[in-house]
């Protein structure tokens, strides 16, 4: 049964190299780190496919360095979420896997989600309704990251949204296709800058957010290039911020925080990364009621007017 599921649902390990997606930029060093993260990812996705309860799953992925396990607990969560829509006996998996050994790595396990919504051609909207209210518009974000992972061609280059991605759902596309950029231009500040430039003007906000997102989380950049990335980026501080302050509440809840991520954060929201966190997770307990757009929008909304104005920078060289 083993072998049967890997044929089936198995992706090569070619799949996340540089060569084989034909990404751009990057040095010998930063498609290494890069390349090991998606290796990460692919880990946890297969270890899905030889145990798919919460408890023996989470062990294979301890095996996982803390600082890249979220990624694996990413792969994983796509996998499960696949295996839930294509069994109707039981769907279950994703659920209790959450609700378990996965609640620290909760966004990333949405971000997953998003990665099986793409690779599933069902309609969304009944997907999102699965999940928590506040977060399931993660999904949305993880199925952008996928596209421009797997498809940077068509949706990078030539700027394409599938068809059933509408509404709101649009704008965490494009966050999660800004994260995508940290890899497709292999961590490069100028080239990420060029290539939201080259999006309509409707779509960059969300596209910086995902690029601070994933600098922060994912790292790879020296101090010189997040400096460089923060200066590319001020017409769209709050956006990054916001980014980088949503990086910080994933490694913060999951009890690891790498060197790059403090740099990353000090550096693009101008407080330690535990206070971005305080400051993002203290949004989300004050979201308004009676307000009608989606709660995670509001959230959006209310990080970034924390790091709207130029604030106090507490990291120094």
């Amino acid at each position: 049964m083993r072998t049967l599921k890997r044929t089936i649902f198995g992706i090569s390990a070619d799949e996340a190299t540089f060569e084989r997606r034909g990404f751009r930029g990057g040095d010998a060093a930063v498609r290494e780190r890069l390349e090991r993260i998606g290796g990460c990812v692919l880990f946890g996705y297969h270890s899905a496919l030889e145990a798919d309860d919460p408890e023996p799953l989470a062990a294979l992925l301890g095996s996982v360095a803390p600082e890249d396990r979220g990624f694996a607990y990413e792969g994983a969560s796509m996998m499960l979420a696949i295996l839930d829509r294509i069994t109707p006996w039981n769907q279950s998996r994703f659920s209790r896997f959450v609700a378990g050994p996965a609640a620290p790595y909760i966004y990333m396990a949405y971000a997953g989600f998003g990665w099986a919504m793409a690779r599933l051609p069902f309609p969304l909207e009944p997907r999102l309704k699965l999940l928590d209210p506040a977060l399931c518009w993660l999904a949305m974000d993880g199925y952008g990251f996928h596209e421009g992972f797997f498809h940077w061609r068509a949706a990078v280059d030539r700027q394409a949204v599938p068809r059933r991605v509408r509404g709101y759902g649009r704008r965490a596309f494009d966050q999660g296709l800004g994260r995508s950029l940290w890899f497709v231009e292999g961590t490069e500040a100028g080239r990420i800058a060029r290539t939201i430039e080259s999006f309509p003007a409707s779509r960059r906000a969300d596209l910086w957010s995902g690029a601070g997102l994933a600098c922060t989380y994912a790292g790879g950049a020296d101090e010189a290039a997040l400096r460089e990335l923060a200066a590319l980026s001020a017409r769209y501080r709050a956006e990054v911020a916001q980014g980088s302050a949503f990086a910080a509440v994933a490694r913060v809840s999951a009890g690891v925080v790498p060197a790059h991520s403090r740099l990353a954060c000090e550096i693009l929201t101008g407080c330690a990364v535990e206070d971005a966190a305080r400051a993002a997770l203290a949004v989300r307990t004050t979201l308004p009621t009676d307000d009608p757009a989606p709660l995670y929008e509001l959230w959006r909304r209310g990080i970034q007017a924390c790091f709207s104005a130029p604030q106090e920078r507490k990291y120094s060289a």
